[in-house]
């Protein structure tokens, strides 16, 4: 029987899986052979010489120890060498990134929220008693400086202006009243002064009495008094014109209050009555007008920032309805002077508002744009280490020790944080700190790369 050799379409295969399949095949052959025996005489039957026998236990034997050498030995060796470099690493310095420790930019542009509010707003309130007759405007609508904005109807003030004009006219005659019984006295004056110096002549060439002459006298001594009265009485007319005069103009004042003005250019933000309302005067108010060509906002700065704030920096206002658009304006003033409560420096940035999109009331993020002259320390937020003490990070000196020190922060930028205290510009600090760094600890530094800064 001849031997049956290998399947052509089987693919290559190790000297081992062939020798296995080839002792496989043996036995396949003599179980056939056995099998044969007994169902009738033996046909061609293969009987292997002990040569053939032993170099097949021999090649089995050769296949076995190349299997040996070509895949235990490599493998026990990669072990070695894993078990190695494990033991190198146990041994080496822990490795950890570390960053210089920088201070930020001068300029500041520190953000805080604030109300923008009109630079210019008030209340439009009734001058006179009376009724609403005509309302000219509304609410957004846009007026401008001395226009009519309602009229009231007052006929109570216009009877007393009627009778404030008929006061004045009486004291007028009053007045003409007193200045002809002066020129009476003036002429009833001159006449007794006449008789009394006639009568003194007379008496001295002994024409008439000595009494008589008294009597002259005496009667030019009253009528020169009588005129120094009637004198003082036109003072007293004259005194009451100019009062009824200035009660006349100030029912007329208070008249032209009747007709409601603009006192400045700006928009109508509120309206409170209506045609046929009843209004007091100095108690109902009219309108609210605002000035909305320029708006301010108030920001309330901390401590820290406050000496960096001077009037006429810019600023730049945001508002969150408006994405993408920034509104110029600068710090209007300061308070000068720090609120005790909250220690922080009132300041009040003027925004101009051409366009009109800036309302009164929003809700606006305020960015101070400052030159600080001394710049806070930054350090990424990675690098804090928050514990229950209090914020600290590892500090790594000289020689490669970590020392972690308590750290006062300041400003939180997201991604970084101000340091007021507890490092110093130039320390080298790790950039991510885990678990495995604590004080003492000898490390190996690796400066970490810009991107990671």
């Amino acid at each position: 029987m001849p031997h049956t050799g290998p399947d052509p379409q089987i693919p290559s295969e190790t000297a081992e899986e062939r020798l296995r399949r080839e002792n496989w095949e043996l036995k396949r052959q003599l179980e056939q052979l056995t099998g044969s025996a007994h169902a009738g005489p033996p046909r061609n039957v293969w009987h292997p010489s002990s040569i053939t026998i032993w170099a097949i236990f021999l090649g089995a034997l050769v296949l076995g120890a190349i299997a040996f050498f070509a895949g235990y030995l490599p493998l026990e060796k990669r072990r070695a060498a894993v078990a190695s470099e494990a033991k190198d690493e146990q041994q080496a310095l822990p490795r950890v990134e570390v960053i210089e420790v920088g201070r930020s930019t001068r300029q500041s542009g520190l953000q805080l929220p604030g109300n923008i509010q009109p630079v210019t707003e008030a209340p439009v309130l009734a001058r006179a008693d009376g009724y609403i007759a005509k309302r000219l405007v509304d609410i957004g609508d846009r007026v401008k400086t001395g226009q009519t904005l309602a009229e009231i109807d007052a006929p109570e003030l216009t009877d007393q202006v009627a009778q404030a004009k008929a006061t004045v006219r009486q004291a007028q005659a009053a007045l003409e009243q007193a200045n002809a019984n002066v020129q009476q006295g003036k002429t009833d004056m001159e006449l007794a002064r006449v008789m009394a110096r006639r009568s003194a002549q007379l008496v001295a060439k002994g024409a008439v009495s000595k009494q008589d002459d008294d009597q002259s006298q005496a009667q030019y001594n009253s009528k020169l008094a009588a005129l120094e009265a009637l004198e003082k009485a036109i003072d007293v007319q004259r005194a009451n014109v100019i009062a009824a005069q200035s009660n006349l103009a100030r029912l007329e004042k208070m008249q032209s209050f009747c007709i409601v003005q603009a006192p400045f250019d700006g928009v109508i933000t509120q309206r409170n009555v209506d045609v046929g309302a009843l209004v007091n005067s100095g108690n109902t108010m009219l309108y609210r007008i605002a000035q909305m060509a320029t708006l301010r906002t108030y920001v309330n700065v901390p401590q820290a920032y406050a000496d960096a704030i001077q009037d006429g920096e810019p600023a730049l206002v945001t508002v969150t309805n408006l994405p993408g658009r920034e509104f110029q304006g600068q710090v209007a003033r300061t308070a000068s002077s720090l609120d005790p409560s909250s220690r922080t420096l009132l300041v009040e940035v003027h925004v101009p508002n051409p366009t009109g999109l800036l309302l009164p009331g929003m809700y606006a993020q305020v960015e101070l744009r400052s030159i600080r002259a001394q710049p806070p320390l930054l350090v990424p937020s990675d690098a804090m280490i928050v514990r229950s003490d209090g914020a600290q990070i590892a500090l790594v000196d000289a020689a490669h020790i970590v020392h972690l020190r308590k750290i006062e922060v300041g400003r939180d930028y997201g991604d970084r944080v101000e340091v007021l205290n507890g490092v110093r510009e130039g320390d080298m600090i790790v950039s991510n700190p885990g678990d495995a760094v604590r004080e003492g600890l000898k490390v190996d530094t690796v400066l970490a790369s810009k991107t990671d800064r």
